[in-house]
């Protein structure tokens, strides 16, 4: 592995672990093996490196988001296909999910809130024009596409925080069952 791939694995490891704030250059730097003027070549800064993390890991969900949201007049197959991202994404990388589930719960003025947001905006803003587009099918969600994109991820949040702890699994069944009551709250 090389020092800039390390660096990210060791800081995401921390990060996660102990909170962004809580973790210093030199503990990073240390547990990638490297010194830490290395950091600073690479990525800058602390912030530099958790940006970095951000984009190759929320930048790759935000693309397979993006790719699930494409819509053909299907709402619940649509949302169920955002879902099934979101579940297959943190089965695949849970450490970096359950930091970004922390960083969005951050104070708003901290850094790693706003490295997080960026990201967790343009999910969403992706989610919202689903919504968009379905009111040609549904008339009734006019004007509400904002708080749909925000509820949707929000009970997926929900179900995968406590998969991340172990309180449940998320099968296919149940990923179908979220989006079904999901589903009934939206089209009353």
């Amino acid at each position: 592995m090389d020092s800039r791939a390390g660096l990210i694995t060791a800081a995401l490891a921390l990060f996660a672990r102990r909170g962004y704030d809580a973790v210093g250059v030199q503990e990073i730097a240390e547990s990638a093996g490297v010194a830490k003027p290395t950091l600073y070549h690479f990525f800058g800064s602390k912030q530099g490196l958790l940006e970095a993390i951000f984009d190759e890991y929320a930048g790759r969900l935000d693309r397979q988001v993006e790719s699930a949201a494409e819509y053909f007049g299907d709402l619940p197959l649509t949302l169920d296909r955002i879902a099934a991202a979101y579940v297959e994404f943190a089965r695949q990388e849970p450490v970096f999910y359950r930091l970004e589930l922390a960083l969005h719960s951050a104070p708003p003025d901290s850094v790693g809130y706003q490295v997080a947001a960026r990201h967790y905006s343009r999910r969403l803003g992706i989610i919202e024009g689903v919504f968009i587009k379905a009111v040609r099918q549904h008339g009734n969600m006019r004007g509400r596409h904002q708080r749909y994109a925000l509820s949707l991820v929000g009970i997926i949040n929900l179900y995968l925080s406590l998969q991340l702890n172990e309180r449940l699994i998320i099968t296919d069944r149940v990923r179908h069952e979220m989006i079904h009551q999901f589903s009934h709250g939206i089209y009353s």
